[in-house]
């Protein structure tokens, strides 16, 4: 029984592990060419091709070692990459809108 519940639990990790490998993938796919070398990461086509085998050894073979590789690959996109190509964007940040003389702690009034 305790065997059952642990292939379970895992069944779900690959699948979760699969879903997070997609959705870095479309990401990838939905950021501009040009986004990657001004953010001064590898190309596209390279991201595309790494995180598009990810996709497939998670669906199709299930090798432990290479879905492990591909996990690091995806964490490594979606945490220094993606936020790289958002920055040179211009998509989005901490803050959303505001003024240019808003500080961290709201607007600057210039001692108004």
């Amino acid at each position: 029984m305790l065997m059952q519940g642990f292939d379970s639990l895992l069944s779900w990790l690959f699948i979760g592990m699969m879903v997070f490998a997609v959705v870095a993938f479309v990401f990838a796919a939905t950021a501009r060419e040009d986004a990657y070398r001004a953010a001064d990461k590898q190309t596209k086509k390279f991201w595309l091709i790494l995180l598009g085998i990810t996709v497939l050894v998670d669906f199709f073979l299930g090798m432990l070692f290479l879905q492990i590789a591909g996990l690091i690959a995806t964490i490594v996109f979606m945490v220094d990459v993606r936020p790289a190509l958002q920055r040179v964007s211009g998509g989005g940040g901490p803050r959303r809108g505001g003024s240019s003389s808003d500080g961290p702690y709201g607007p600057y009034n210039g001692g108004r």
